[in-house]
């Protein structure tokens, strides 16, 4: 018999995924990894933030009166 299952493992670190493969290949199980899970944003996106923030921290900003937004 034949049969196959999808089993989804969420390991905490990478010791524990070591763990895993590890297990798995004792077993002789075959196994797919998906280390590209699809991100909810574009990493050049998430890279603007974070250069943004930093330079916030820097002091690199300007500041806006609200009643000056609509001038």
């Amino acid at each position: 018999m034949n049969s196959m299952t999808t089993l989804t493992v969420k390991p905490k670190n990478k010791k524990e995924l070591a763990a895993i493969k590890k297990i798995l290949v004792g077993f002789n199980v075959d196994f797919d990894t998906n280390d590209d899970i699809e991100k909810p944003y574009n990493q050049d996106f998430v890279d603007k933030i974070l250069q943004s923030k930093e330079e916030f921290k820097q002091g690199k900003f300007k500041t806006i009166e609200s009643a000056d937004l609509w001038k």
